[in-house]
């Protein structure tokens, strides 16, 4: 700890736990010089929140430079940071490989090997083309069939000739 108090005003930290069930999430940090500081709550931007893992690195401030009420500011963990972004690009990520990406090709989301769940709407609307490499189920919690499914159906769907022709027709 410095002596001078505008040279307690800022320090970096590196997280030791954290508690996000409070209205004000707090952190317990390990500072420079060995300093350990608890309960020290983490200002987080509006409309997000994240809970950090252990070894993230913060920033803390100390108003005045008194040492018994910290602020983290900013906690980052460049173990798990999106590398590569081309200038103007933007990412929301997580330490499992998910992340969403705003790129200048267009918007990235990638579930990193976990289902992409969408709740609590009334309805999802997409107003342009939709292509899928992989199967589309239709009420897949009840008794829904799969595109694939469909297509044979109506594929091995005939009908008996009800006309002077006789036979079955095709479809």
């Amino acid at each position: 700890m410095a002596n001078h108090p505008l040279q307690n005003m800022i320090t970096r930290a590196v997280i030791t736990a954290i508690d996000t069930v409070r209205k004000c999430q707090t952190a317990g940090l390990k500072l420079i010089a060995g300093e350990k500081k608890e309960n020290v709550e983490h200002l987080e931007p509006y409309g997000f929140t994240s809970a950090a893992q252990n070894g993230a690195e913060a920033v803390v401030l100390f108003p005045g430079g008194d040492r018994s009420h910290g602020v983290a500011v900013v906690v980052a963990d460049r173990r798990f940071r999106l590398k590569g972004l081309a200038r103007g690009e933007v990412a929301l990520y997580d330490d499992q490989g998910q992340s969403v990406t705003l790129t200048r090709a267009g918007i990235v989301v990638n579930g990193g090997g976990k289902p992409v769940i969408f709740t609590n709407a009334t309805k999802a609307r997409f107003e342009m083309p939709i292509e899928s490499t992989g199967d589309i189920r239709d009420n897949c919690d009840s008794s829904g069939k799969t595109m694939a499914e469909m297509r044979t159906t109506y594929n091995g769907h005939t009908h008996k000739e009800n006309g002077d022709g006789g036979g079955i027709t095709d479809k």
